[in-house]
């Protein structure tokens, strides 16, 4: 008799306990960017509000880390070496997933509100994104490989952290700015939320964005897709005319 009636409390008790979490509601200023001939980037607001259990905040003031996570991409990476004085392709590692846009905003400092072992589990962080190399080999070599793709990710715009960036207005609403580059790849994308106490993730929101190509531009990348030689050939043709006009142009000025 006493198991049939703890088998009814034991059933509840996780629910009593799922509905004492708070719950993040998250937005995105756009859900939808299209990219255009004179496209220069963007800025997106990530805002929303904590909904907590009967509408008391704790006492302890909640941080929040948003991240923006572009498609994942392969990527080849190759070291260059000087031999005989000219450079040349030494090594390579070549990695099945990386995503093609990170950028992470945090309330403070990631490294100070999470745990490490959570920030590993939920990528919060550049250094905690986990590169899916194609083969394995000496962990020494491939960290210093997943530092080159970091590097030139972060050279070019698509890889950042901003330890102040999100805002928090009296424990409930929050709101963070994150810049998108002007040569940011096409896909889905993803914008999580992350609300962080005591060093864990206690609530988490997920909505998506989707930045694709309009007009003119969306017309040339289908069809350099479908007819892939003949968009080469026009390429080269096109190049080879427009230096041919730029030579004769340059002549008639010297005369």
């Amino acid at each position: 008799m006493k198991r049939r009636r703890l088998l009814p409390l034991l059933t509840i008790a996780p629910m009593l306990m799922g509905a004492e979490q708070p719950k993040l509601v998250p937005d995105v200023s756009q859900r939808q960017i299209d990219i255009i001939y004179s496209f220069t980037g963007a800025e997106l607001l990530l805002f929303g509000a904590i909904l907590y259990p009967g509408g008391r905040a704790p006492t302890k003031p909640p941080e929040i880390a948003v991240v923006i996570k572009g498609p994942p991409e392969p990527v080849l990476v190759r070291e260059k070496a000087r031999i005989a004085g000219i450079w040349i392709n030494a090594d390579s590692n070549a990695y099945r997933s990386v995503p093609s846009f990170y950028a992470l905003a945090s309330s403070k400092p990631i490294g100070t509100i999470v745990q490490p072992r959570t920030a590993v589990i939920y990528e919060l962080g550049i250094d905690n994104l986990q590169l899916s190399p194609s083969s394995g080999g000496d962990p020494a070599e491939a960290r210093r490989f997943e530092e080159g793709v970091v590097d030139l990710k972060r050279r070019g715009g698509y890889y950042s952290e901003s330890a102040h960036g999100v805002e928090i207005s009296e424990g409930v609403l929050y709101r963070a700015r994150i810049a998108i580059p002007a040569r940011v790849p096409v896909g889905r994308y993803t914008a999580e939320t992350y609300l962080i106490q005591d060093g864990r993730v206690v609530a988490a929101a997920t909505r998506d964005i989707d930045i694709a190509k309009s007009g003119f531009e969306a017309f040339v990348s289908r069809w350099s897709e479908k007819h892939a030689i003949i968009y080469g050939l026009f390429a080269i043709a096109l190049s080879l005319t427009l230096g041919w006009i730029a030579g004769q142009i340059s002549d008639r000025l010297k005369r």
